[in-house]
């Protein structure tokens, strides 16, 4: 499967942004049971921000509790992060990022993920 991320844009702290992440396939089943927005500023390493898994229950990172919400649409294959609140901290590159194995603690590290988008910048200013 091939992740394209979209949404990313420049905003001023306050604002919103939506993310999405379609995918297409060449054929054959695609059905992961956890999907992940993770995100990279420039000499950080990549965190996640949040997963969720099949049942469509919701982990996220601490710093974007209560902002962000991760949300999915199965049969359109789409993947969802809106941000609000943003804040200049949140600048990086946003990427999505899904596995056929279902969500658990292995979830949150960027290295277990099996298919990833090319990532979409956002840009908060203050």
């Amino acid at each position: 499967a091939q992740l394209e991320e979209s949404g990313g844009g420049s905003v001023q702290a306050g604002g919103s942004l939506r993310l999405s992440c379609a995918a297409s396939t060449s054929g054959g089943t695609y059905s992961p049971d956890c999907m992940a927005w993770f995100r990279q500023a420039p000499g950080k390493e990549r965190q996640v921000v949040a997963y969720v898994s099949a049942d469509g229950s919701a982990t996220y990172a601490d710093s974007v509790k209560g902002r962000f919400t991760i949300s999915k649409d199965n049969a359109k294959k789409m993947l969802f992060l809106q941000m609000n609140s943003l804040k200049p901290e949140d600048t990086a590159m946003y990427y999505c990022a899904t596995d056929a194995a279902p969500c658990g603690n292995w979830s949150p590290i960027y290295e277990n993920y099996t298919h990833w988008g090319q990532g979409t910048q956002v840009t908060v200013s203050s």
